[in-house]
């Protein structure tokens, strides 16, 4: 069982061009697409968040049951949903306008227990800067590595959301002695002012770094190895980290690499296999319209 804990909202995206273009409402959430993609992949995954009773709420929860994701660590409440406004550029990126307010998913509290059989738990985005409820993940990232449980953080930054940028970084430093996985796009890095190899003698045995069409880079203190991106035809890049994300758990898993030592042990072969799949991953997520991750069967050889 791998576990995504974290934020689920809406996306509202632009059907055409201009500031009043017409809105889509879309399923959404860092946390919440990497728990959509394993189900799609065909992990075992739960989902640990806290989800409005509105419709919104409603139909998220729908979504995770039909990809056939554990909803039972969900927390409810009266609140409303999330709300981020997308913006597409011309080359397909996407940038993001949160409405966070008095939101249910800032009230998550930490879980005594996670589901049995977990493995990983992954975290990042929203939840790791929206209080109350950072400091409740904070602690469930944690307790989870002090109990041995693998780990992945994508810090995912929208730096709209953060106040005080140098009180966050000296934050996101203090996490990685628990951080086993540590993924994060170019642009990230640029903003946490660090480098992988900084971040490594930090504590996580793997950084991975995506750099769009130009491919990812995984660095370990045994080496550094790449592979170029896919290419496609980008409608949009939403959901497209998220979905590297759950490529790269659920080829750990399938590896049976969920553990610091068995990711130090993957080597170049390993690398290239593992980082190759996220690739085609994430191109596919990026040929399609929002966040939507690839099955199992359009990733077989």
């Amino acid at each position: 069982m791998i576990v995504v804990a974290g934020e689920a909202l809406i996306d509202l995206v632009p059907q055409g061009t201009g500031a009043l273009a017409a809105l889509r409402p879309a399923l959404g959430g860092g946390p919440y697409n990497t728990a959509v993609a394993l189900g799609r992949l065909g992990s075992p995954a739960a989902f640990c968040s806290r989800v409005s009773h509105d419709a919104f709420g409603e139909a998220l929860l729908d979504r995770l049951r039909e990809t056939g994701v554990d909803v039972s660590p969900v927390q409810r409440g009266a609140e409303p949903t999330t709300l981020a406004v997308a913006s597409v550029g011309a080359d397909g990126s996407a940038a993001y306008s949160f409405y966070v307010d008095g939101t249910a998913d800032r009230l998550f509290s930490a879980p005594t227990v996670l589901p049995s059989g977990t493995r990983a738990v992954s975290f990042g985005t929203c939840s790791l800067v929206l209080e109350p409820g950072a400091s409740a993940y904070e602690e469930l990232l944690r307790e989870s590595a002090a109990r041995g449980v693998f780990t992945a953080l994508d810090p995912n930054i929208r730096a709209g959301l953060i106040p005080d940028p140098d009180a966050y970084r000296a934050r996101f430093k203090s996490w990685l002695p628990s951080v086993s996985l540590l993924k994060l796009s170019a642009e990230d890095a640029e903003w946490l002012g660090g480098t992988p190899r900084e971040w490594l003698a930090g504590g996580p045995a793997a950084v991975v770094v995506t750099r769009g069409g130009a491919g990812l880079t995984a660095y370990t203190r045994d080496g550094e190895y790449s592979v170029p991106g896919e290419r496609v035809e980008v409608v949009d890049t939403i959901g497209a980290g998220d979905t590297v994300n759950a490529a790269l758990l659920h080829g750990l898993a399938v590896r049976d690499a969920l553990g610091a030592e068995a990711v130090a042990a993957l080597g170049p072969e390993g690398w290239a296999g593992l980082l190759g799949f996220a690739a085609r991953a994430a191109a596919v997520t990026c040929s399609r319209a929002g966040a939507e991750p690839p099955y199992a069967h359009e990733l077989a050889d």
